[in-house]
């Protein structure tokens, strides 16, 4: 499964790292947030490495609707909700932030990208008052939100019961930005690790990045890794894993401009992509949704052709083009989490939790780290990042927290249950099936892909959650804390740094 703005993309080309490397500070992940902070901290004059463990924008970045917006679904009602209105602006203030460097450095690397209206739409009348709702919330916040009339909605084929428009926000292709942004990195000196799978980060003495292909030094790491490898300050327990997916189709009859996101469930993201603002030669439709806590649906592949179904009955579109999956984090207090990691001597520092929005997010959080790297006194800095840093914990949050922390609980106790009912050797799953079970106690996963049945340790090495099988994506995931593994084990993101254990035959009929 790739994504319209990844396919026939050549790999990026790094470099190998030297033996007895040292730098002033090493990034760990190429996505949106790693490489904001790496092509600002060498601008700043700090010596660079970037290290990632597959390809720039391999995950998250080049595998969302490429919108950069400040109107994000029901995002600052939900903020109100529970956080004071001085919070609320602090966030849209970072957001604008981040836009703002987002047009900025497209517009000097010479990223194509357009002006498009932003709209959340209800779908029918259920989610009328959450429209009203997320108006109230970024007016209050200084946002200049219209509720729109039905009129301008009329060029929409989809259902729209009522909307609220935020003009004059960017639509791009973010895995081409992405690019231009560590080509840019490489040209201003900085030294690109692709294909480099980050292992651990130990800090006694001088911190060191240990990856499969040497180690690396530095005064100051970054873990800009969607959600920290390492487990210091417990931030895997204070956000959840989302996954969400995409379908791009041919657009065919009248092309409507804007950028959609509907307030109920199930959600619908909607997005023309053309040639202006993506990589293609004619108009296509993005159509995201089927969204759910990363292994805990029964049926991802379900999900999708729902998607799908809802795609034919509402939008004008002729065939699929692709389709994709990506995941982010949430925090349980809904404002992302960056700063230093405990317990790791100020050396090291992180960000987590951008809840599908890491277009603005990813670049605000960069500033943060950069301007913390450079010792920055307080009263320097912009408002929104003291006012966001000094953020109190509210009852809601750990409410919040509590609910998760059960559902964790309640996965993980599921998971044993369910591979000790049944004992290997089980029948050969179909092409595109997994199934977990137990041999001698241990959970083994058991999954058919490409024509090969292969069998793993279906116990996550993170912090042991029974692994369910993903049927769209073929994946290994964990219900716990969202780390995911291919068909043979190897780790593909999460919290967890090790792949599964790959185990002879014999679990299989």
């Amino acid at each position: 499964m790739t994504s319209l703005w990844k396919h026939g993309l050549e790999p990026v080309t790094g470099t190998t790292i030297e033996a007895g490397a040292s730098h002033e500070v090493v990034v760990v992940g190429a996505g949106i947030t790693g490489l904001s902070t790496a092509l600002m901290l060498v601008r700043s004059g700090f010596d660079v490495a970037l290290v990632e463990k597959g390809d720039v924008a391999e995950l998250a970045t080049g595998s969302n609707t490429g919108k950069v917006s400040l109107l994000q679904g029901t995002t600052l009602s939900e903020l109100r909700r529970h956080h004071p209105a001085r919070l609320v602006r602090a966030y849209v203030d970072a957001n604008r932030s981040g836009a703002e460097w987002v047009a900025d450095t497209a517009r000097e690397l010479g990223v194509p990208a357009t002006r498009r209206t932003a709209y959340t739409y209800a779908q029918d009348a259920g989610g009328v008052r959450a429209v009203g709702d997320e108006h109230a919330a970024a007016t209050e916040a200084g946002v200049e939100t219209r509720i729109v009339g039905v009129d301008e909605m009329a060029q929409v084929p989809f259902p729209v019961a009522r909307a609220v428009a935020l003009d004059d926000q960017l639509a791009l292709d973010p895995a081409r930005f992405a690019r231009a942004l560590a080509a840019a990195f490489v040209a201003e000196g900085g030294r690109l690790h692709t294909r480099t799978p980050v292992r651990r980060v130990s800090v006694m003495g001088t911190p060191t990045v240990h990856t499969d292909a040497g180690d690396l030094s530095a005064h100051r790491v970054v873990l800009a890794t969607a959600t920290p490898i390492m487990d210091r300050g417990l931030y895997f327990a204070k956000t959840s894993g989302l996954r969400s997916s995409c379908v791009s189709f041919a657009l065919e009859g009248d092309a409507f401009d804007g950028m959609y996101l509907s307030t109920d469930d199930p959600s619908r993201s909607i997005r023309v992509v053309r040639e202006a603002d993506g990589p293609v030669d004619a108009p296509q439709l993005i159509v995201g949704g089927a969204g759910h806590p990363v292994g805990r649906e029964d049926s991802a592949l379900a999900l999708m052709d729902e998607l799908v179904a809802w795609a034919r009955q509402h939008l004008p579109i002729g065939e699929e083009t692709h389709r994709w999956s990506a995941q982010d984090y949430r925090s349980h207090n809904l404002v992302p989490f960056v700063g230093t990691l405990p317990r790791t001597l100020g050396r090291v520092s992180f960000a987590t939790g951008y809840a599908k929005w890491g277009l603005t997010n990813g670049p605000a959080a960069a500033m943060r780290l950069v301007s913390e790297l450079r010792g920055e006194k307080l009263r320097d800095r912009p408002r929104w990042m003291t006012v966001i840093g000094t953020r109190l914990t509210v009852p809601a949050d750990l409410a919040q927290g509590a609910v998760e922390n059960v559902s964790v609980a309640r996965e993980a106790a599921r998971g044993w249950a369910a591979a000790e009912s049944t004992a290997v050797p089980v029948p050969r799953p179909a092409e595109g099936g997994g199934v977990v079970a137990q041999r001698s106690g241990r959970p083994v996963g058991i999954s058919t892909t490409g024509g090969v049945t292969r069998a793993v340790d279906a116990v996550c090495p993170h912090l042991g959650g029974v692994l369910s099988w993903n049927d769209l994506e073929c994946t290994w995931d964990c219900p716990l804390h969202a780390s995911r593994f291919a068909a043979d084990g190897t780790r593909i993101e999460g919290p967890a740094v090790a792949d599964l254990r790959r185990l002879d035959g014999g679990a299989h009929a």
